[in-house]
């Protein structure tokens, strides 16, 4: 195992070993059985920019308004304009999709499930273009992140987003307006899928006001900007002007409102379904502007590598791999989360205390000087200290700038097609991720997201509102095989003892939803009948003098 992982994996033993109570929406109580997915789930129609050309004015002014004028009628877009290799027209459209992860019926009855939406990374292009087996739905990363969401009662949802920019254009201009356009379909395809699950709340059995934003790389850009970009005139900041005189980079009478709705190119009505969210979460990217940052945000929390190259940890200029050329000034994680911090946006999770190995090792961090990847007199940086809700990731520093680790926690199949497609003679995608990933492996992208699930899921929990914070750190733990259940599964009868150097105060057994269904005795050793129990999943906990226990056990 490599060492830089290595204190992961120990916190995550240290965990297991100390903490035995189980809690919805923080820990898994569920299994990889238990969770079914439903893929390809459409939520939106839009122009493919990926695919679209839009040179010709007079071409693509009667692309749209045939288009448009279909959907204006309630007929169906013809279907030349979904295939790319048609030559009839220049403009093209997509449906996005999404993937939705739950817990079967069978195990969860549970109706208003609080959601987490997944965006993936990938520089706006897709798999392969992006000089990467990664950047889509379908990661490695987005499939066991969904997963364990899902494990711990959340409904998990994986979105695809429209991609298409051209990194290769010559001027800085050009890329960065190309890029920012970018970004802007993809929050307007974020609020689209948003309002679809606000909309379909009972079919998902989602509570709407309960839905969290979790992006990753590419994704953190997004998740980011849909929630701070929210006036007219936060596009008109010079960085985001051509030649930072000129008019903005996003034409809304061409792309639309802030909204997702209007525009020439966007074919997103308007809606009066709220796309708020209730929190933010970034694993790497950065923040467009800090100005766009206000009180009365949704709280923020970041996973954000000190030494990122490419999305600054600090502050500095957006670098995209596929041809490490500069895009725009930015601002990351040590910057934001000490805003939203000042501006009273994370207050719901500051309190926080310090006996999870999570918290202490991210406040361990804080306030400290470290090494840069930057010669002198760029070659240390500070880890700021009002960033509650900041897990800084510090790994080693690189020989190359460019080489240090950005997005530990993503890996990939490196046989897969996507893996071994060639950039250069005998240099593939997969050679190309590894330079900045050097030890990449299932084993160790799991071991950052099992941090991410012990650092992010309290938080999103009492933010969500759905447990009190007492819950979170208790007194000590009785260890949790002071404890047997059996038989386990069980249809009838069932014997409970626990070890006689435990004082047992109090015994009951509860639902997933923390519902009390049975009081038992307070007794150290008992036999009890669950026979008129629904099928499903319960807890027994156990309160004892000496601290807690809680057992799961499967009712048959």
């Amino acid at each position: 195992m490599k060492k830089q992982y290595l204190i992961l994996t120990l916190l995550m033993v240290f965990i297991a070993f100390n903490t035995s109570a189980q809690t919805r929406y923080v820990d898994a109580i569920y299994t990889d059985a238990d969770i079914e997915v439903t893929s390809g789930v459409d939520y939106g129609t839009n122009i493919d920019f990926l695919t679209s050309t839009t040179s010709n004015q007079a071409n693509v002014g009667r692309d749209i308004t045939e288009i448009k004028t279909a959907l204006g009628t309630g007929q169906a877009i013809p279907a030349k304009y979904f295939d790319a290799r048609d030559a009839s027209t220049d403009l093209k459209v997509t449906t996005v999709k999404m993937d939705i992860y739950q817990p079967k019926a069978s195990v969860d009855a549970t109706t208003d499930r609080p959601v987490v939406v997944y965006l993936h990374t990938g520089n706006f292009l897709p798999p392969r273009i992006n000089g990467s087996p990664n950047g889509f739905k379908g990661d490695s990363s987005a499939i066991v992140l969904c997963t364990e969401w899902a494990k711990r009662g959340y409904v998990a949802v994986a979105v695809n987003y429209r991609l298409g920019w051209n990194p290769l254009a010559e001027q800085a201009d050009v890329r960065r307006g190309q890029l920012l356009n970018a970004v802007y379909r993809a929050i307007h395809d974020t609020k689209e899928a948003i309002r679809n699950l606000k909309d379909n709340a009972n079919t998902y059995g989602i509570d709407g006001d309960k839905i969290v934003l979790y992006g990753e790389g590419t994704g953190a850009y997004v998740a980011l900007a849909y929630e701070t970009l929210d006036k007219n005139e936060e596009m008109e900041l010079e960085k985001f002007r051509a030649g930072g005189v000129g008019p903005s980079y996003i034409d809304r009478t061409i792309v639309g409102e802030i909204d997702g709705s209007g525009g020439l190119l966007n074919l997103y009505g308007t809606s009066t379904t709220s796309v708020e969210v209730a929190a933010i979460v970034a694993a790497g990217g950065a923040l467009a502007d800090t100005s766009w940052l206000e009180a009365g945000d949704a709280p923020m929390i970041s996973f954000h590598s000190v030494r990122d190259a490419f999305a600054p940890f600090s502050e500095g200029t957006v670098i995209v791999p596929t041809t490490n050329e500069d895009v725009v000034d930015v601002q990351g994680g040590n910057l934001y989360v000490q805003k939203a911090n000042s501006l009273g946006n994370n207050d719901a999770i500051k309190n926080i205390k310090a006996n999870d190995a999570y918290t202490a090792a991210a406040r361990a961090l804080y306030g400290q000087e470290v090494d840069y990847i930057y010669p002198a007199p760029f070659n240390k940086i500070t880890i700021n200290t009002e960033v509650e809700g900041l897990y800084p990731v510090l790994l080693p520093v690189a020989d190359e700038v460019l080489n240090n680790q950005a997005s530990p926690w993503q890996w990939w199949d490196t046989e897969s097609p996507l893996a071994k497609h060639e950039l250069a003679p005998g240099f593939t995608t997969s050679m190309n991720s590894l330079q900045s990933n050097p030890d990449m492996s299932s084993e160790k992208g799991r071991t950052y997201i099992d941090t991410i699930m012990g650092y992010m899921c309290p938080r999103i929990a009492l933010i969500n509102g759905d447990i009190d914070i007492s819950l979170l750190y208790s007194n000590e733990l009785i260890p949790s095989n002071a404890a047997s259940v059996y038989p386990n599964p069980s249809t009838g009868n069932l014997s409970i003892n626990i070890e006689n150097a435990y004082r047992v105060l109090d015994v009951k057994i509860t639902d997933l939803t923390g519902r009390v269904v049975m009081n038992l005795s307070a007794m150290n050793n008992q036999t009890v009948n669950i026979a008129d129990l629904t099928a499903g999943y319960y807890f027994i906990n156990v309160a004892a003098e000496e601290g807690n226990i809680s057992t799961k056990l499967l009712k048959q």
